[in-house]
């Protein structure tokens, strides 16, 4: 069962490495005056909730089956999330604001927490896969 566990982790840690670096090509591409503010703000909202589904997904699992200690590295990351969903001021577009996006340096900020959660995601995803492999030594280990 840990075995499970640890490849779904992994699967879903790899979506959110993805999605993270999405994040951080979009913005950037806004930076650059790739693409308009509208555009880059619709394309990142849309995955916003998917984002915090996955992310959550994989730290409730990792409570119930008793991972305390990476149960406790994920939480501050969802708490953040969601924090972040609910506190969008009303008449905003979402998290990202193109009306918004430009002033007090958000762009900064949102490219800084997209290189953030990037680096976090990449950990988890060494920590899943050295969990992974602990966990199939151990059954091997009993089987024997």
């Amino acid at each position: 069962m840990e075995a499970v566990v640890f490849i779904f982790s992994l699967l879903d840690c790899c979506a959110l490495i993805f999605l993270s670096v999405y994040f951080i090509i979009t913005l950037s591409d806004l930076e650059c005056d790739y693409i308009n503010a509208r555009s880059c703000c619709s394309k990142l909202n849309k995955w916003v909730i998917p984002e915090m589904i996955g992310h959550s997904i994989v730290t409730v699992l990792m409570l119930v089956s008793l991972h305390w200690f990476i149960f406790l590295l994920n939480l501050p990351v969802v708490t953040w999330n969601i924090y972040r969903f609910i506190m969008v001021p009303s008449g905003n577009m979402g998290v990202f604001d193109p009306t918004e996006i430009h002033n007090r340096g958000q762009l900064k900020s949102h490219m800084k927490e997209a290189m953030i959660k990037l680096g976090f995601h990449l950990l988890c995803f060494f920590m899943y896969l050295y969990s992974l492999g602990l966990s199939l030594a151990l059954v091997e280990a009993r089987e024997h």
